[in-house]
């Protein structure tokens, strides 16, 4: 094995992945994506619940939206989860 293998093999070996990490502790790409679609039912839940205590329209959409980002957020997070298990 030539030295550029071994240093790269050594700094691997050493760097901190979070997605290593997380796949350690038995988070799949597939509970990721699960995250993401109960995200967006959550988000609109929340929206619908905003709007039936007589929220103004303003707040009901705030709701909807803060939770709604997440979604991607999950979906990205599952994509990578999938490249670190193949």
């Amino acid at each position: 094995m030539n030295t550029k293998k071994k240093v790269r093999k050594a700094a691997e070996a050493t760097a901190w992945n979070p997605l290593r990490m997380l796949g350690g502790w038995g988070v799949r790409s597939s509970h990721a994506y699960t995250a993401g679609f109960v995200a967006i039912g959550v988000s609109f839940l929340s929206w619908m619940v905003s709007r039936g205590k007589d929220d103004s329209k303003a707040q009901s959409d705030r709701w909807g939206l803060f939770i709604g980002e997440w979604a991607p957020t999950f979906f990205a997070l599952g994509i990578a989860l999938k490249h670190e298990e193949d």
